[in-house]
């Protein structure tokens, strides 16, 4: 059977796992309720990498409900989603770039998720015709790059991946198409798909590669059979690399960070970017470290890095832009405009007041 079409057999609730939680059958029914409202998904694979037997285990609190999320403070659109989006799954807030919201469904829901507004429920921001989207894409030519994404993309049937493929690569103005997936940690039996991998190797040329920007965010998740799927996708032409989150209680300390950045270089996946975990209603209590705090351990975890393995970016993706996190420096934290919806902005500089709380850019109260 191929692997898109055993999500079904995934764990889809918290009765399967109830006897592995260690928790009263009071917090049982609620953690049954905040599935309710934010569906849990969980392939099998990934359930196997927990360690049930520690309660602050960093893949259990990826990837199964926590009472945390009953916690409303925050919101659900972060960085503006809703105000760019062209037409039902296609996003134009960078001049160069185009986001496609491909699909509501992933093979593991993270609990963390900056879409938890729509991943796993039913939604009307996903694409409905992509032909639409690719012929907006076309008509741009200021759009230079495409980011697939979702939900997970990979998740989708084979058919579904070459359709995208084949309408995207005959636009002469883009330079790379981006797919944006967890499957290479979540579930990477996917890419043990020989039509799937010779999908990618037909499609990534040698002028125009095809990216898969993939998501390790703890060393544990770099498995035999993770890296037997980035492997797969190398040796099809692919180019990866790695977006992590900064997650409390998962990689918030400078060994952990340090040890999964280096890790990665070995096995062949470019570290890119490190965000701060966004403040979404249901996550921000759960997840979200304060921004100075971060960049105490990302320092720390460079110091420990190699060249190669230290040049991600610290980097916040706020409604205005992505804006990276510089560093502190004599009670001033400085931010740089790595991309920026107002072109103007593009690597402007500022800073504001150290505020050890702030754990989001409208949390500091003085521009300096």
């Amino acid at each position: 059977m191929p692997e898109h079409e055993r999500l079904e057999e995934v764990i889809d609730s918290v009765e399967q796992i109830a006897h592995k939680l260690g928790v009263s059958p009071d917090e049982t029914e609620k953690l049954k309720r905040v599935a309710q409202i934010h569906p849990m998904r969980v392939s099998p694979y990934y359930l196997s990498l927990i360690d049930w037997a520690d309660p602050d285990d960093p893949i259990r609190k990826m990837a199964v409900p926590s009472l945390k999320e009953l916690n409303l403070d925050g919101f659900y659109d972060t960085s503006g989603e809703a105000e760019n989006t062209k037409m039902p799954g296609l996003q134009h807030k960078y001049s160069e770039t185009a986001l496609i919201l491909s699909t509501n469904r992933c093979a593991t829901y993270c609990r963390y998720c900056f879409r938890k507004r729509l991943v796993g429920l039913p939604t009307k921001e996903i694409v409905k015709r992509f032909e639409d989207a690719a012929d907006y894409i076309e008509e741009h030519e200021e759009i230079n790059n495409v980011l697939v994404s979702g939900g997970d993309p990979l998740v989708l049937s084979n058919e579904v991946i070459k359709r995208f493929l084949e309408a995207l690569t005959k636009i002469e103005h883009l330079s790379c198409i981006r797919f944006g997936s967890r499957t290479p940690v979540t579930l990477p039996s996917r890419f043990t798909d020989p039509e799937l991998i010779a999908l990618f190797k037909r499609y990534s040329q040698i002028d125009r590669r095809l990216y898969v920007v993939t998501q390790f965010n703890h060393p544990r998740e770099i498995t035999p059979q993770s890296v037997s799927a980035v492997s797969k996708l190398i040796n099809a032409g692919v180019l990866l690399s790695n977006q992590t989150v900064l997650l409390k209680g998962v990689n918030d300390n400078s060994e952990t960070l340090a040890t999964l950045m280096n890790s990665l270089v070995s096995i062949g996946v470019t570290p890119y970017y490190f965000f701060q975990c966004r403040p979404v209603k249901r996550v921000k209590n759960h997840f979200q470290v304060p921004i100075c705090e971060g960049v105490r351990i990302v320092e720390k975890a460079k110091a420990k890095c190699n060249g190669l393995s230290k040049r991600f970016k610290y980097i916040m993706s706020h409604k205005t832009g992505k804006i990276e996190i510089l560093g502190i420096m004599k009670g001033k934290i400085y931010f740089k405009y790595h991309e920026a919806k107002n072109r103007k902005n593009l690597g402007v500089m500022f800073s504001h007041r150290v505020d050890e709380k702030a754990g989001w850019l409208d949390d500091f109260s003085t521009e300096l």
